[in-house]
């Protein structure tokens, strides 16, 4: 029945790394354990081995847990079609598109849904590892509330708060937070976690000694900043982020891509084996200036195909895709930026606009269907084996040079399959193609794994937590909840509508 609740001060400030982290480590130490994130927002997904889709970041925390990823630890993802509205995926199947206050309609069930499958983790694992989602402090939505404080209350989780000293303010940060919560919530926070410090821990030290004195509770850990842990991120703002140098080339050149950066971008992790290839530059491209000197473009996934289409054709980047193409320069559609590569795109499903014209790049058309397709697929390609996953409701049928699921013409490539990059042997013989189409003196490393670097990368977020976290104290936590008697932070919790010391809004 040990628990532990990962919250973060803001979105991106670490949240899914300590918490892969704390499953390593865990895992390390023979504990059988598994994460958990209630409801989870995202355009970045991963199909599991039933079929089930959940959060990216939870099936890289399952891995770095050791164990097999599951619908129940992802039951309820929320994957954004525009600025209002959403689609629900309960236990790895969408149910609806809603807005905020459809989904407010639904919360009873879906909070039933996120007990019951809390419930079945706790019953199977020794420990379970659950992930907040933007800030605990966001109290207009406490009310309502199933993946933060209303999840820990519900469960009786104890609480850490994580908080990026890289954003500045991270102390009134954390403070703030515990401030305003209500007394109940706040019995639960047991300490801090402060990530991405840089420097000497020494000038910290009257800050965490001031926090201390402040709230009551310890900083249980101090982690530095690591370059390059932005692997299987679920928020588009780890695309901001600073990223290590790509490694000098095997050949005489750098092979240099461009990738699309759609408003709805989704399943950009896609892109983060290419990122990691000797010699190869990765850059997002908002703006056709962007695109003009990349070796090869990529028009990657998206959770609103016919919209984000609309906005490349505003900024003038359809242009200069198209452009490239005609002049045989390589470009790459996966899913939703295959879909855009069409001759024509029948949606009256995800954007209702029904019969629209795609680029014309490739010699397919592409409908929406109700049903989604999500799936694990196998096939084969340059003569290599490829193992991919598919999340997709257009379906593409299409004529000439096959290409995995898709085609291509010429120098324009199209797939509706996800993580096939992540083949080594498949990534190698793509890159030779594109380096020989574009005419680049590019030759792959022929020692790359990715799958190795995914768990060095792992191991690094365990060793983080072992170096860097008071263990000790973080496992009395796990295996006997926050501490007693913990001192209330004023003002605990929002002003009630008379003025009073009340509960937070809802």
């Amino acid at each position: 029945m040990r628990g532990l609740l990962v919250a973060g001060t803001t979105s991106d400030a670490g949240k899914s790394v300590v918490t892969a982290g704390l499953c390593r480590w865990l895992a390390r130490r023979g504990v059988k354990v598994a994460p958990f994130k209630a409801q989870n927002m995202s355009l970045n997904s991963m199909v599991t081995a039933d079929g089930a889709e959940i959060g990216r970041a939870q099936f890289m925390q399952a891995q770095a847990a050791g164990v097999e990823p599951r619908a129940v630890m992802n039951p309820v993802l929320l994957k954004p079609g525009s600025d209002r509205r959403s689609q629900v995926v309960v236990l790895g199947r969408p149910v609806a598109e809603v807005d905020a206050l459809e989904y407010r309609e639904r919360r009873e069930w879906l909070h039933g849904v996120v007990q019951e499958s809390l419930a079945e983790l706790r019953d199977e694992y020794d420990v379970v590892i659950c992930e907040g989602a933007g800030s605990p402090a966001e109290i207009n939505l406490r009310g309502g509330d199933i993946v933060n404080m209303g999840l820990a209350r519900a469960a009786g989780l104890p609480v850490i708060v994580v908080g990026d000293i890289d954003r500045g303010g991270v102390f009134a940060s954390l403070y703030g937070t515990v401030a305003l919560l209500e007394p109940e919530d706040q019995a639960l926070v047991a300490g801090f976690v402060i990530n991405k410090f840089r420097g000497a821990k020494e000038l910290l030290e009257p800050g965490l000694g001031q926090l201390r004195a402040l709230t009551g509770r310890p900083t249980l850990g101090v982690l530095p900043w690591t370059l390059g842990l932005y692997l299987d991120s679920e928020d588009t703002l780890a695309l901001d982020a600073p990223r290590p140098d790509a490694a000098a080339p095997v050949g005489r050149e750098t092979l240099r891509i461009a990738v699309v950066r759609f408003p709805r971008i989704s399943n950009f992790t896609d892109l983060d084996a290419l990122a990691c290839e000797p010699g190869v530059v990765v850059r997002y491209a908002a703006s056709a200036g962007d695109l003009a000197e990349a070796d090869l473009v990529v028009l990657p996934g998206t959770r609103a195909t016919v919209n984000d289409l609309a906005w490349l054709r505003e900024r003038g980047m359809a242009d200069e895709i198209t452009r490239r193409a005609r002049e045989g320069r390589p470009v790459l559609g996966i899913c939703g930026g295959y879909q855009m590569l069409a001759e024509e795109i029948v949606d009256h499903v995800e954007s209702g606009d029904g019969r629209v014209e795609g680029l014309g790049l490739l010699p397919a058309r592409v409908e929406f269907g109700e049903e989604k397709v999500l799936g694990r697929p196998r096939g084969r390609a340059y003569g290599e084996d490829v193992e991919a996953y598919e999340i997709h409701h257009g379906v593409v049928t299409a004529a000439g040079e096959p290409f995995l699921d898709g085609c291509r013409k010429g120098a324009v490539w199209g797939t509706t399959w996800h993580g096939a990059m992540e083949n080594d042997g498949f990534r190698r013989a793509f890159l030779r193609d594109v380096a020989r189409v574009g005419g680049r003196d590019f030759t792959p490393a022929s020692d790359v794994s990715f799958a190795a670097l995914r768990e060095a990368t792992l191991d690094t977020l365990g060793d983080l937590v072992e170096e860097h976290m008071d263990t000790e104290e973080v496992w009395r936590v796990i295996e006997r909840g926050a501490p007693p008697g913990l001192p209330v932070v004023p003002p605990g919790g929002a002003p009630d509508p008379a003025g009073g010391p009340g509960a937070a809004v809802g």
